[in-house]
């Protein structure tokens, strides 16, 4: 009882105190306490809570309701053989939804839960797999997750190649793999892939994400003597790497995730034999989260606008969404002015190409099969009769697929 005495005692000289200071401490006039504006927060806070709560109990049934429409969907397209995920539907949702919008959700905020929302809406109609260069924490894995949501199936593949190798033997329903970066350029590995499958697989949809790259090590700052990532992203930050580790070793990795993964090995084979671990990786925070790395500096790349690009790859053609691209692999006849003939095709129907690039054909020496997108799609008349009078100046020219633009920046 006495200790509760002074506790009591103690509480009356407080609040003494305290009566003779206004908000925030200052003294107030008369020396009275003046009742702080946050004192109404709780029950205004309850009520609005309880609106919410109405709302999604709203929001639960209406999305319950549109996924039962989902799986009537799913068994119309099953009878017709059509295919789950159509990217120029999607197209069609999004824009809609998004014209909607009238905030304060912004509109990224209102494409990523209509993502999910589709998500759920595939595994209803069908469980879709989709292959992808891992391993998991990838940028490949991130861009995946992105465009198909957390509702459906995903398959670490290893490979680039692997993930088109599989998608031509139906093991998976899409791939996704990435094609140019705004840094680096064209994804050499990509390239090769599609020239060396041509004419066994489309194009389906456009991906494009924000990358941003982070140190992830074990060690102190100043130890890191071995730094492991994809030569590309080595690429992306060498400035950065040549100001802050001109003198570690660059270690190629198949990928930054793969890179991840090795680096939080090695630490491992250090400490087993009482050693003291200096190597790093350059990846996501979310390969560093996934492997036990911490995240010694983020943001390192040269360019902080970096993007990158990726193919969704299927079996199936995509239709026309109104806002399309078309992707074709060409090599040219040897003779002077061929590739020049083939570009002014395209510029004399007035078609827009958004992207070059060249591989080695692989038949022999300098020789160069050329990659182009051009705006539209395969089926418009225009583009249909460039791409007839541009075979005139080929030996061989594949359509890699027409596909939606991606408007947005995942």
């Amino acid at each position: 009882m006495a200790r509760s005495g002074k506790s009591s005692d103690r509480s009356k000289k407080s609040g003494a105190k305290d009566a003779k200071r206004g908000p925030g401490g200052a003294a107030s006039e008369g020396g009275e306490r003046k009742k702080p504006a946050s004192a109404k927060t709780p029950a205004a806070l309850d009520g609005l809570r309880i609106k919410i709560s109405a709302l999604d109990e709203k929001l639960v049934a209406l999305l319950n309701e549109r996924a039962k429409l989902a799986v009537e969907v799913g068994k119309v397209k099953r009878r017709h053989n059509v295919p789950i995920f159509t990217p120029h539907r999607e197209q069609e949702v999004l824009s809609r939804v998004l014209k909607m919008n009238e905030g304060p959700l912004p509109a990224r905020a209102i494409e990523g839960v209509y993502k999910e929302i589709m998500s759920g809406s595939f595994a209803l109609e069908r469980a879709l797999r989709i292959g992808y260069l891992g391993p998991p924490g990838s940028y490949s894995h991130l861009a995946a997750v992105r465009q198909f949501g957390s509702s459906v199936d995903y398959e670490d593949l290893h490979e680039i190649r692997g993930v088109f190798t599989e998608v031509i033997r139906g093991h998976v329903d899409y791939g996704l793999v990435p094609i140019e970066n705004s840094t680096g350029g064209g994804i050499v590995e990509t390239l090769d892939a599609f020239t060396e499958t041509k004419g066994q697989i489309n194009v389906y949809a456009e991906v494009q994400i924000e990358i941003h790259h982070a140190l992830l090590a074990n060690c102190a700052p100043s130890k890191v003597k071995r730094i492991h990532s994809k030569p590309e992203v080595f690429t992306q930050c060498r400035t950065w790497l040549a100001t802050q580790y001109p003198q570690a070793e660059l270690v190629p990795a198949p990928s930054s995730s793969r890179a991840a993964q090795v680096a939080a090995e090695e630490y491992k084979q250090a400490e087993a034999i009482g050693a003291e671990g200096r190597t790093a990786a350059i990846g996501s925070t979310l390969a560093g989260q996934i492997y036990g790395l911490r995240t010694l500096f983020e943001k390192i790349e040269d360019n902080p606008n970096n993007i990158t690009r990726f193919f969704v790859i299927s079996r199936q053609r995509a239709q026309r969404s109104g806002d399309d691209k078309t992707s074709i692999v060409f090599t040219t006849l040897n003779k002077p002015g061929a590739l020049v003939d083939v570009l002014a095709v395209f510029r004399d129907a007035g078609i827009n190409l958004t992207h070059i690039d060249k591989r080695p054909a692989g038949r022999s020496n300098w020789t160069y099969a050329f990659f182009i997108d051009a705006q539209g799609h395969r089926d418009d008349k225009a583009m249909a009769d460039a791409i007839a009078e541009a075979e005139k100046h080929c030996k061989e020219m594949v359509v890699l697929g027409s596909y939606p633009r991606a408007a947005r920046i995942l």
